[in-house]
């Protein structure tokens, strides 16, 4: 993998846990919270790359599936 990739794979992570902190700190708001947190990170999974894919541990059609649910469902 290049630099680059493991740059972008970094950052991406770091976008993904700021996501998932602020979905769980507003209590009032957590259930949304979780929808948003769903909703980012499937759509994320929808545009890593085969490489980015494999180092996660996911094929593309397991990633297809989880990005295309809906962010109602767990």
């Amino acid at each position: 993998m290049s630099g680059m990739s493991d740059v972008r794979l970094a950052l991406h992570s770091q976008e993904l846990d700021a996501g998932q902190e602020r979905a769980m700190s507003a209590p009032s708001h957590s259930r949304w919270g979780v929808f948003w947190h769903r909703r980012h990170s499937r759509k994320a999974l929808l545009t890593l790359t085969c490489e980015q894919l494999r180092d996660i541990g996911l094929t593309a059609e397991q990633a297809r599936r989880e990005g295309v649910k809906p962010f109602w469902r767990g």
